[in-house]
């Protein structure tokens, strides 16, 4: 599937083990932006929600929608719930990093919801489609705390076999809209050369391990961290 000069994360299994410690911030490293992408049925969720649970210094980014609020959901917490009014204000006032309206809801991420989680000195998640990650990456450009801070993570599939079978596994689509979202990964898939790492999904346990070496890597890059004082 991919060219034969691609770059593709592979690490040995010696090379990082996960021991059941508790993660703290290390006050001599600055905070990262993990923007992890997919194609539908990628495993993208799944990998957000064991990386969440894997570093207690990490935190979602909440967005934010003008859908209705569902039972057992909380503002501020699964999202921040706006009116249209007030959704399209924001918008205005350029308040939005990236956002978006699919069947006439809207969707969006605030660019204080990251800055300030980033300026506490937390990590925060992103989980994005590919669209709106290279609208990320483009405001990042002119922010240099957000261009500092962000890695990019495609994560995928080793082949649209495989994920053809994870899609038909979900029994949530329909054979004609399957199809579809194959022809949208395929496409979304050549994007893979835009993002830092490319992560070729295999087990949960793998890509999670795979996904806390890259965190770490980045987190010590020289130019994110802070010798201590001697």
């Amino acid at each position: 599937m991919f060219p034969p000069n691609a770059v593709v994360l592979f690490l040995h299994s010696s090379l990082f083990i996960l021991h059941s410690v508790q993660i703290m911030t290390d006050p001599n490293k600055s905070p990262l932006l993990i923007l992890i992408s997919a194609p539908s049925g990628g495993g993208k969720t799944t990998l957000c929600q064991q990386l969440l649970a894997a570093r207690p210094d990490m935190t979602r980014a909440i967005t934010c929608t003008t859908r209705a609020l569902r039972p057992g959901e909380k503002d501020g917490v699964d999202y921040y719930f706006f009116g249209p009014p007030e959704f399209e204000r924001r918008v205005q006032a350029g308040e939005f990093i990236e956002h978006a309206t699919v069947f006439s809801r809207s969707y969006g991420l605030l660019r204080s919801e990251l800055l300030d989680k980033l300026r506490c000195g937390r990590n925060v998640l992103l989980n994005v489609d590919v669209q709106g990650a290279a609208t990320i990456r483009d405001r990042a450009l002119a922010d240099p705390d957000l261009k500092r801070a962000l890695v990019t993570v495609f994560l995928t599939p080793p082949s649209l076999a495989v994920l053809e079978e994870r899609l038909k596994k979900r029994a949530a689509d329909a054979p004609e809209e399957i199809l579809k979202r194959l022809g949208i990964a395929r496409k979304e898939i050549a994007q893979w050369e835009n993002f830092d790492y490319l992560l070729i999904s295999s087990t949960i346990q793998e890509d999670l391990r795979r996904m806390l070496v890259i965190v770490e890597a980045e987190k010590s890059r020289v130019a994110r961290s802070h010798p201590p004082e001697f």
